[in-house]
């Protein structure tokens, strides 16, 4: 210990409530339906590109954001009742998850594919009709 901090500290080594650190911010806990309404908010405003100033009003992490994503698509946050403890992802749950969002990346994959695939089938379509309609014109007429 310095010398500073042998004067703040008392004879157990704790911070004396003389310390401005000492009755400070404590670390803030949301229950379940809490979590999920920050997620339902906050997913709002990333539709109008106001994710950030969200987050910045609420006092809120990103990495809040992203942990109770992860607990919500594990299912880890239905059905609790207020005040419930959540703690971490089991391995299945954490898998379960991982897969959930593999699944949505696939499914808006396959949604511009197959929207890539009716763009280009409605091109063949169009550049056949043109070169028939071509071939028509370019057949001499007899005068």
């Amino acid at each position: 210990m310095t010398i500073s901090s042998l004067a703040v500290a008392g004879d157990n080594g704790h911070m004396e409530s003389s310390h401005p650190r000492s009755d400070g911010p404590r670390r803030r806990s949301f229950a379940p339906a809490d979590k999920l309404a920050h997620l339902a908010a906050y997913e709002q405003a990333c539709q109008t590109n106001e994710g950030g100033a969200y987050l910045r009003r609420e006092g809120l992490y990103s990495s809040l954001i992203t942990e109770w994503r992860k607990q919500r698509d594990a299912g880890v946050l239905d059905g609790k009742p207020a005040g419930a403890k959540v703690g971490k992802l089991t391995a299945e749950q954490a898998e379960i998850a991982r897969l959930k969002r593999e699944l949505d990346r696939t499914n808006k994959r396959l949604a511009t594919t197959e929207a890539a695939l009716d763009i280009m089938g409605k091109a063949h379509a169009l550049l056949e009709s043109l070169s028939e309609r071509a071939d028509l014109d370019d057949k001499p007429t007899k005068r």
